[in-house]
């Protein structure tokens, strides 16, 4: 089969790759059917130093069934199935509270002998807990919106939620990339007074404004900050999603956040250290969450709005590639030629 593989920072390449098997009866192979590129594909594409063996790459996928092991149950060859980014076996005690990355047998993809969704096909440990059925065929239209389930809409939902969004809460997204847009899109659904969207492209402003932004605000940094402050009488927001993963992300966090307000991070943190003491969070008790969010959790609350049309996440591709296009679709993205890249096999 062809497979992505990143040799460094900018050295993408699609080569042959054997053919994912089943290797333990908890196992399933699935034929990818849609897969994408990530925001956070793009930090080790600058940064990843220089390796003669190649990392495989892509954990967003959506596919069909074509192998099962001998323990898996409640799925058929030929299912359409989505899986989240962390495959896990959705039994453990972490799974039953909802935080199935954190799994106790669990990993992600792309890690030492895992395969990467940007590819022909994978293997699925822990299929019974890792997938999920979707009840449309490989043809559907909705599938760009369906592969969604798998992190980036999961993910802006974890956002919201984590930063307890309400009928009562007005929120500042930080970020106007697919995450960012999906966090507008999670706000408004769980009902937001008023969004805030931080972002300064406007194609991608004009799509966060269609899925529930209230305000833009362009300006960065301290200018960012006051602006945000005047826009909600000086007291900035009740909740601050930051989808960026930069520490100047994080400072405009601290300053746009209202007292007794929330920060929530999805944006992978690309920094070890930033405020958190006595001037930026503690005396004006703000809370500091987020993380990686648990998708498998999400996908069966999430999914239903998809199916009947109420929401539509995948208008955050606004370029589809082949497989074999996949480096191309990495530098659409990295120079912000494109929002998010769809691929598909």
């Amino acid at each position: 089969m062809r497979a992505t593989f990143m040799y460094g920072a900018g050295d993408v390449r699609v080569e042959d790759a054997p053919d994912p098997v089943l290797e333990q009866p908890t196992d399933a192979i699935v034929r990818i059917v849609r897969s994408c590129v990530c925001g956070s594909d793009l930090h080790p594409y600058h940064h990843m130093p220089v390796s003669d063996q190649g990392t495989s790459m892509g954990h967003e996928f959506l596919g069909v069934v074509e192998e099962l092991g001998a323990e898996v149950s409640g799925f058929e060859r030929g299912d359409l199935v989505v899986a989240p980014f962390a495959y896990s076996d959705n039994t453990c005690d972490f799974c039953r509270e909802g935080l199935q990355t954190s799994c106790r047998h669990g990993g992600f993809w792309d890690s030492e002998g895992m395969g990467g969704g940007q590819a022909e096909a994978i293997r699925v440990p822990l299929a019974q807990g890792t997938l999920v059925r979707l009840p449309v065929g490989e043809d559907s239209a909705l599938l760009p919106s369906l592969l969604t389930l798998s992190d980036v809409y999961a993910t802006g939902h974890h956002a919201a939620k984590q930063a307890r969004v309400n009928p009562r809460t007005t929120v500042t997204v930080i970020g106007d990339g697919a995450v960012g847009l999906m966090a507008v899109l999670s706000a408004k659904r769980l009902g937001a007074e008023r969004i805030i969207l931080m972002g300064r492209h406007k194609d991608r402003t004009d799509l966060g404004r269609s899925f529930g932004a209230d305000d833009v605000v362009s300006e960065r940094g301290e200018e960012g900050i006051e602006e945000i402050r005047e826009l909600t009488g000086g007291d900035g927001t009740h909740a601050v999603l930051e989808a960026v993963g930069y520490r100047s992300a994080y400072e405009m966090a601290v300053g746009a956040v209202r007292p007794g307000g929330v920060i929530s991070r999805v944006g992978v943190p690309q920094y070890e250290e930033a405020p958190i003491g006595v001037d930026s969070l503690f005396d004006a008790n703000i809370t500091l969450t987020g993380g990686p969010a648990p998708v498998r959790a999400y996908i069966e609350e999430l999914m239903p709005a998809i199916l009947d049309g109420t929401v539509e996440p995948g208008r955050v591709f606004d370029r589809t590639v082949s497989l074999a296009e996949v480096p191309e679709g990495y530098r659409a993205m990295d120079r912000r030629e494109a929002l998010k890249v769809l691929v598909k096999p």
